[in-house]
């Protein structure tokens, strides 16, 4: 599954389903096919995912003992590893720029 994002204000951005899963999950929606975020809602649900980026950064960096498989080895050699703050920067710009011009922002519709 696609999540795309869209609002008038700005363009579309679009995540796997894992990615719009946890985004949402975040700012604190179950992750569903179809959904909006009115124009009231953008403000928490910018906060909530600057939140998110912030304790991430925050949070110490513990090395795993769980077995990995090669390319789970070649990321942590290379540094490829994706930030959440990476992952969730396009869909932060969307929903400011929507709350800025005061439209929503939906997926699935």
């Amino acid at each position: 599954m696609l999540y795309e994002f869209k609002s008038k204000a700005a363009g579309t951005v679009v995540m796997t389903g894992a990615v719009g899963d946890r985004m949402l999950a975040i700012i604190g929606r179950a992750p569903e096919p179809k959904g909006v975020f009115t124009s009231e809602q953008l403000g928490a649900a910018i906060e909530a995912l600057q939140a998110a980026i912030t304790a991430e950064k925050l949070a110490p960096q513990q090395p795993t003992t769980d077995s990995h498989d090669k390319d789970d080895e070649a990321s942590e050699k290379t540094g490829d590893e994706i930030s959440l703050a990476q992952r969730a920067l396009p869909l932060i710009e969307l929903l400011v720029a929507a709350r800025a011009a005061g439209k929503p922002v939906t997926w699935g519709v």
